[in-house]
């Protein structure tokens, strides 16, 4: 997934992105620890994704702030 996509994504999807891909990290660590799963770099991917959405989740609460700091300074 591109950091691009992610940020036309609205901050609900996001969200439950979010989860979804903490889901898939837990469920790989069990099955990696348990020599289900051999590819070890699948974790990586998927901490690569949630740090990107975590990024583009607090873009947006910054965008959100200064909007509201500015409506605020304008009254």
């Amino acid at each position: 997934m591109d950091i691009n996509e992610l940020r036309r994504k609205s901050g609900g999807e996001l969200q439950k992105l979010l989860k979804l891909q903490r889901e898939t990290m837990r469920d790989l660590r069990f099955k990696i620890a348990a020599k289900q799963h051999k590819d070890v770099r699948d974790l990586r991917q998927v901490k690569k994704i949630i740090a990107q959405i975590l990024t583009v989740l607090k873009e947006k609460k910054i965008i959100q702030e200064y909007k509201t700091s500015k409506n605020n300074s304008i009254k």
